[in-house]
Order: structure tokens, then C-alpha cells, then sequence
């Protein structure tokens, strides 16, 4: 009987680690702050390349084409996002470059970096600039996102004591919600225990860590309702009000629905790439606000 027990319980474990994985893989995939991948044929050779579309301040501010071939020319053109000003011009440099990171020296036996690199200005917290280009290869050339312009987005350092906790609780909070989800609808006793833990891991990582996560991106600690309508942010304290119902419902009486639904909700926000309606300069006010971040550019 306790064998049968484990193995439900075992069940119900790896049912929610599944679901999390797979949002976490769909985050990176579809978050509009990741490197932007593109695959492109240059003289007869293809090449894998990522394009940045977030730039920490005070870091390298350098747009990079992953494309090992000297006998070729590239431009890029870029401008604040979504202005009216007409596009600034700079010729990609063919660089070498020694890598200084003691990961990818030990680990992955990198030591230097080869391509073409161009520069552009870097933004305030928060700033944007959108940007395409064109390579020209015995073929002629050819222009890439020239219709759907890449963006980038500046954000300020974030200390690893806080972002990497932030994250932690985070994608933890979720496990905990599927599972919480998972044993309410096969109405296992636990379920009410794993809805206070992950209401207490969405505290921790959503409410309190954000926030300071925000602040030193982007200057703004919460940009959520009453005050702005950072997604982001606002996804957060919707999933938190679900998870306090549940908690609130299930103290005293057994209501699993109330779980079901919040970790439903919580699944359905993960869902909802990461910093799609996120934090942005306006250029004319210098004021943060709100607004879209392309998501799928062809």
C-alpha cells in the first residue's frame, strides 16, 4: 500500500517537472529579450548566428554576425525604437577577440571570439533601438529584418545575490503550483501543503525579489497596477491573488477547485513570454514607460 502510495506520488512529481521543463524551454524561446536566432547562407556556407536584443549598461555594446568569412562586407542600421528619426548607418568590422570568461575557457574550451561587429549607442535604462542590416557576399546583397526591425533593450546590472534567486523561487514556484494543481485533481492530501509552499515561493520570488530585480534594471521597483501596466509585473500579482484565494479556501474546508484553478492560471501567465509588455524609455520625456516588444519576427 505505501509502495502504491510512492509511486503516485512519484507520478505526480515527474508530471509537474515535465510541465515546468517545458516552460521554461518555451520562455526561452519565445521571450523577446533572448538572442534572436537566424541561420544564413554567405558565399556558399551556412551559419548559425544570434542577434542580441538585450545589452546590460556598461557592457559591450557591440551587435555581432557570427559569420567566420572575411571576403565579404555587412551594414547596420539602427535608430531609437519606434521613432520617427531616419536610420543611422555603421560598417560591421571583421574582430578577433580573446573571450574572458573562466566558463567558457575551462569549460567549454573557448578562448576567443571571431566575426563582425558594429556598434551601436548605448541607452539608458530601459532605452531601445531597432536595428537590421545587410551583408553583401559574391552574390550580391542581401537585407535581413529590414520590414521587422530587431530591438534591443538596455537594461542596468542586476546583483547575481538577487537575480539568481529571482529566479530560483520563480520556475520553483511553478513546480510546486503543477504539482499543487496535479495532486488536487486526484484530490491527494497533500495538495493543500504544496498550496501554501508555492504561495510562499511566489511571495519570495515574485513579490519581494522582483521588485528589487526591477529596480536595479530598470529603476522602477514595480511598474504593475495601480501605477503602470507592466506585464510582467501584472502577470505576477494576478497569479498571487489566484494562489492567496486558494490558500484562503482551502484553510479550514477542502476545496481543491480553488487549487486546480490557480495553478491553471499560473500556467496560462508562465505561458505569456517573459517581458513581452516590459519597461520602456520613452526618448522624448526621458519618462519609463510601457509598450510592446516585437515577439516574432520572420
Amino acid at each position: 500500500m505505501n509502495n502504491r502510495k510512492s509511486m503516485k506520488k512519484a507520478f505526480y512529481w515527474l508530471i509537474a517537472i515535465v510541465i515546468t521543463l517545458v516552460a521554461v524551454i518555451y520562455q526561452r524561446k519565445t521571450g523577446p529579450t533572448y538572442d534572436k536566432k537566424l541561420s544564413v547562407e554567405i558565399n556558399n556556407v551556412y551559419y548559425d548566428i544570434e542577434l542580441v536584443r538585450s545589452i546590460e549598461i556598461g557592457s559591450n555594446t557591440e551587435i555581432k554576425l557570427a559569420i567566420d568569412d572575411r571576403n565579404i562586407k555587412a551594414r547596420l542600421y539602427y535608430k531609437h525604437y519606434l521613432s520617427d528619426d531616419k536610420y543611422t548607418s555603421v560598417d560591421f568590422e571583421y574582430k578577433e577577440k580573446p573571450v574572458d570568461s573562466y566558463l567558457m575557457n575551462k569549460v567549454f574550451n573557448i578562448t576567443e571570439e571571431k566575426g563582425w561587429f558594429a556598434p551601436v549607442p548605448e541607452q539608458p535604462a530601459a532605452g531601445k533601438i531597432q536595428y537590421y542590416f545587410e551583408i553583401t557576399d559574391s552574390e550580391g546583397t542581401s537585407s535581413y529584418f529590414k520590414t521587422t526591425p530587431i530591438v534591443i533593450r538596455f537594461k542596468g546590472a542586476v546583483p547575481s545575490s538577487v537575480l539568481v534567486p529571482h529566479i530560483f523561487f520563480m520556475f520553483f514556484a511553478m513546480l510546486l503550483g503543477n504539482l499543487a494543481g496535479i495532486m488536487a485533481v486526484f484530490k491527494h492530501q497533500r495538495y493543500k501543503f504544496y498550496t501554501t509552499v508555492t504561495l510562499i515561493t511566489l511571495l519570495i520570488g515574485g513579490m519581494i525579489l522582483g521588485p528589487i530585480v526591477q529596480l536595479h534594471a530598470f529603476g522602477e521597483a514595480w511598474a504593475g497596477v495601480p501605477f503602470a501596466w507592466d506585464l510582467t509585473d501584472n502577470k505576477t500579482l494576478v497569479a498571487f491573488i489566484f494562489w492567496i484565494l486558494a490558500f484562503i479556501m482551502n484553510r479550514k474546508k477542502e476545496r481543491p477547485v480553488y487549487t486546480i484553478v490557480a495553478s491553471i492560471v499560473m500556467l496560462i501567465i508562465y505561458s505569456i513570454p517573459h517581458s513581452m509588455y516590459g519597461s520602456q524609455l520613452d526618448p522624448e520625456t526621458g519618462e519609463i514607460i510601457q509598450g510592446w516588444i516585437q515577439l516574432f519576427i520572420i
